[in-house]
């Protein structure tokens, strides 16, 4: 089994809320980041694919293709986006960076154009990242 990695950037901004909550319990729970008018991050994310050389093509995937795949369906959805508020994928989620993993996941899963995906890792900060695999 090989796997393949592609990263890609975007900008973003969030809150971190719970609605079903007082605002204290917010402020207790996600402090600085339950900030009324939000924050923002410079967001890094690796889409793995994995599978089979292809003896043809000595590729597992097609890294232009999968590129546009996560251009597509992730990255123009969500760059320089309130993920609270502008992005269908997390409408009625709270976009933790776990949130967000899985949300990217589902975008993927069934888009990959060779193998199959493996790992959504995404870097909200260079201290927390984030590794999705899957709803296993």
């Amino acid at each position: 089994m090989t796997y393949v990695t592609r990263r890609e950037h975007f900008s973003a901004g969030h809150r971190l809320h719970n609605p079903d909550w007082d605002e204290e319990r917010n402020r207790a729970v996600f402090g600085k980041c339950n900030n009324p008018t939000g924050h923002g991050h410079n967001y890094y994310l690796e889409v793995t694919v994995a599978g089979d050389i292809d003896p043809e093509t000595g590729y597992v995937v097609d890294l232009k293709e999968l590129k546009e795949v996560i251009l597509e369906h992730v990255i123009r959805k969500v760059d320089h986006r309130n993920l609270n508020t502008d992005v269908d994928f997390l409408r009625g989620v709270n976009p933790t960076a776990e949130n967000i993993a899985a949300g990217i996941w589902k975008q993927l899963v069934d888009r990959i154009p060779q193998g199959r995906l493996h790992q959504v890792r995404l870097y909200e900060t260079e201290k927390n990242i984030v590794d999705y695999r899957g709803d296993v």
